[in-house]
């Protein structure tokens, strides 16, 4: 029998889809590329940050022991000052009764802070070495050194030993350090120490060539008379000790603002300054110091505490007193790039913390949600195979009530369908249960009707319609059903004999409105289609196990699923507002006050897409159109009754399980991946293979529940590795359209008819 629809007019209008059909197609590839470059920024926040902590390009090596004959004597027996003048090497010493305070590795937030009140206390200015990559974690803290009167000078940017590095790497440390004091301070220096030098004498055949390229790019290199060794953490007697010059000599001075636990360097330095006052000493910085070997004593430094703080005050930041006198104001790109360091290091500072955190919560969440899966599909099972081949023994039989055997239509939507329609036809025809075929011909132009037609089934009804899209085919469908049930199921999906007597038998219980099917996929032996075979098996009906014990399914499959006729039509049948039809529909007959529950032993086999392109294609119209499903639905959060049960905890389950945890699984995967590479590879994989293990399990589970065949596990881990990073990029993808108002068409994928039978259902 066939029935045709009329149009309504000589030309139908547009749907809202329609419209905007042309418009979503000029914004698909700019919104791609916007989500792979978040991916890509946040990325290169967590490199930038690795950068910073010395985790990547971090080289630990530190030579010791090696030869120094190539090394000019009258430099090894010369001051701990080292300049070039036009390639010839100078060296200088401190005058006597002065004290240079030099500061290794900072700045940090907690022991930078202190030592400067001390020097403040005690009218002191010092010198302070610092790390390029401390200085554009701690901005603040350099720029409060510069503006007391401090020192600046280089102490490259990672804390790499140079001698080991090639000359791209020393100018790279060089600049990136003098960018970070830029943007933080605004200034630059001359001064430069080299990570792990001690008194001049060390420099070996390795290090020189690097002293004499720094200093023919005008550095002054700053070597050290007296070591604390406060890095030993000996105590404050100690340290004192060991920081005092002998008989009376001047001295450049280390010590340490980081690297560690600094309290004894605190607690000591108020004392050896007030030893060193009492003895006559001076205090000021290096540049301090040249000043006075060359004859200008004119504020090098700060012995008490009115000359000493007018000094200070006239040097500033700039740079232009003689304490400061290595210091020079930032201008032009040099400052700019400097603060946009800054302010770089400033994002990665707070976000990756902030990620890691989320991340570990999110983490928390997934295995919050991996073990609640198992506890409750396996209550699910347990509860609906009751007594299940067991001749109703073992605590009675469960049952749905009165057996559900009255007809049943079957609305089979089609548009383009001309593989797949006799397939799917043929297998309604071995239904065990009486039911009437709606075939609605959405404007197909491959004789889809007319193959229908031509198999001559008596139960079959073939409607035709200008195409409008499946939820009006549907819409159609049921208007002309003639039966109280309907069955609704693609126009490639193939039923067994008994799917449609298994998926109407809980229409017994009056409450229950909807029921979803199980999908399978039936084009399993590619690649591609065993990836969907786990992600349906596994995702989709361990879920639905989950979501029917809590009352909140949110999503009916399309290629199986049955209504109550009067409840579709009570709350106004398919809506054409989203893409997920079926998602909207099922959650508005739960706002209605229905019960939506999943039948497990209802099956049907489904082509799954066969190429990349239509999958990606199929899972961003479902993720889409599921946002705006959830979107339209939003009230329901603060409703009562029916529909807030589903709003409160249908909708957050939904939120968080299907669109934000994996939005933010490729983090997780990065995050992984950079730990494996930069941090720790051994402990990265096994967390990586835990994680694997636990999925594995579910898998495991899910498919001992729906008597699958195991072998398809072993396919999990590449699974891992390239179809759920796809699927999470077209999730993203999907977010970014929706936050930039974009909408979506149908895509039609499409169709070899390779799907015939369930008669493989096991393979």
């Amino acid at each position: 029998m066939t029935t045709t629809t009329p149009a309504r007019g000589r030309r139908r209008a547009p749907s809202r889809m329609e419209r905007a059909a042309g418009r979503a197609a000029a914004f698909q590839k700019p919104r791609v590329i916007l989500a792979l470059l978040l991916l890509l920024a946040l990325t290169s926040v967590m490199l930038l940050d690795g950068y910073l902590r010395s985790e990547i390009g971090n080289d630990a090596r530190v030579r010791d022991g090696a030869a120094y004959d190539k090394v000019p004597s009258r430099i090894l027996d010369g001051g701990p000052l080292l300049t070039f003048d036009r390639g010839t090497a100078t060296t200088q010493s401190v005058p006597d009764r002065t004290i240079v305070l030099t500061f290794d590795d900072g700045p940090t937030a907690t022991w930078t802070p202190q030592v400067l009140k001390v020097l403040e206390e005690n009218d002191v200015d010092a010198t302070f070495f610092m790390v390029g990559s401390m200085i554009s974690r701690y901005p603040g803290v350099v720029k409060s050194l510069v503006k007391q009167g401090n020192e600046v000078g280089i102490h490259t940017f990672t804390h790499v030993d140079l001698s080991y590095q090639s000359a791209a790497r020393l100018q790279r440390e060089l600049k990136q350090t003098q960018l970070a004091l830029a943007g933080a301070a605004g200034v630059t220096t001359t001064l430069f120490r080299a990570p792990y030098s001690s008194e001049i004498d060390a420099v070996d055949n390795y290090s020189w060539p690097v002293y004499q390229e720094i200093g023919d790019l005008g550095y002054t290199s700053v070597f050290v008379d007296t070591d604390s060794d406060d890095w030993k953490k000996p105590g404050v007697s100690k340290i004192v000790r060991w920081a005092t010059p002998k008989k009376n000599k001047g001295a450049i001075v280390l010590m340490h603002d980081a690297g560690g636990d600094r309290s004894q360097t605190i607690s000591a330095l108020g004392t050896y300054i007030k030893k060193m006052k009492a003895k006559g000493y001076t205090f000021t910085t290096v540049s301090g110091a040249q000043a006075m070997l060359n004859g200008n004593r004119s504020g090098v430094g700060r012995q008490s505490g009115s000359a000493g703080a007018g000094a200070s005050a006239g040097a500033g930041i700039g740079g232009t007193g003689a304490a400061q006198a290595a210091q020079h104001q930032a201008a032009g790109a040099t400052l700019y790039e400097g603060r946009a360091l800054v302010y770089a290091v400033a994002v990665a500072e707070w976000v990756v913390p902030a990620l890691s955190w989320f991340l570990l919560v999110v983490g928390i969440a997934v295995m919050g949600r991996f073990g609640m899966m198992l506890v409750l599909a396996r209550r699910h099972h347990r509860q609906r195979n009751r007594g299940r081949g067991k001749g109703g023994r073992g605590g009675g039989r469960f049952s749905w009530g009165p057996a559900v055997t009255r007809p049943v239509s079957v609305i089979v939507p089609a548009y383009n369908e001309k593989e797949c329609i006799a397939n799917t036809l043929r297998s309604l025809a071995k239904s065990t249960h009486p039911i009437e075929i709606v075939v609605v011909d959405d404007g197909s132009d491959d004789n889809t009707s007319e193959i229908a037609e031509s198999l001559g089934m008596p139960n079959v009804r073939v409607v035709r319609q200008e195409n409008a899209g499946k939820p009006a085919a549907l819409n159609n469908g049921v208007r002309t059903a003639r039966h109280d049930i309907v069955v609704m199921m693609d126009g490639d999906t193939v039923f067994e004999p008994d799917a449609v007597h298994q998926l109407v038998q809980p229409f017994a219980d009056p409450e229950i409105g909807a029921v979803a099917g199980n999908a399978k996929v039936g084009n399993r032996t590619t690649l591609i289609g065993a990836w969907q075979h786990i992600e349906y098996v596994m995702g989709f009906n361990l879920d639905r196990r989950m979501y029917d014990l809590l009352r909140c399914m949110p999503t009916i499959p399309g290629a199986i699923g049955a209504f109550r006729r009067d409840a579709v039509l009570g709350i106004g049948g398919m809506s054409e507002d989203t893409l997920a039809e079926d998602t909207d529909i099922t959650i508005a007959l739960h706002r209605a006050g229905w019960r939506v529950v999943y039948q497990e032993h209802a099956r049907a086999w489904t082509e799954a897409p066969g190429s990349l392109r239509q999958l990606w294609s199929q899972r961003y119209r479902w993720s889409y159109g599921t946002m705006q499903a959830l979107w339209k639905h939003r009230k329901s959060l603060t409703d009562k009754g029916p529909s807030g049960r589903f709003g409160r905890v249908g909708m957050p389950l939904v939120v968080l399980f299907q669109i934000v945890t994996p939005v933010f699984a490729p983090l997780i995967d990065v995050f992984t991946g950079y730990s494996m590479v930069f941090v720790d590879f051994r402990a990265a994989l096994l967390a990586w293979l835990a994680v694997l293990a636990v999925q594995l399990v579910c898998a495991a589970y899910a498919f001992r529940l729906d008597r699958e065949k195991y072998r398809y596990l072993a396919m999990l881990p590449l699974q891992q590795l390239a179809y759920r990073q796809m699927m999470y990029l077209v999730l993203i993808h999907s977010c970014v359209t929706a936050l930039t108002g974009g909408r979506l068409r149908w895509q039609k994928l499409k169709r070899t008819g390779e799907v015939g039978t369930p008669a493989g259902a096991g393979r």
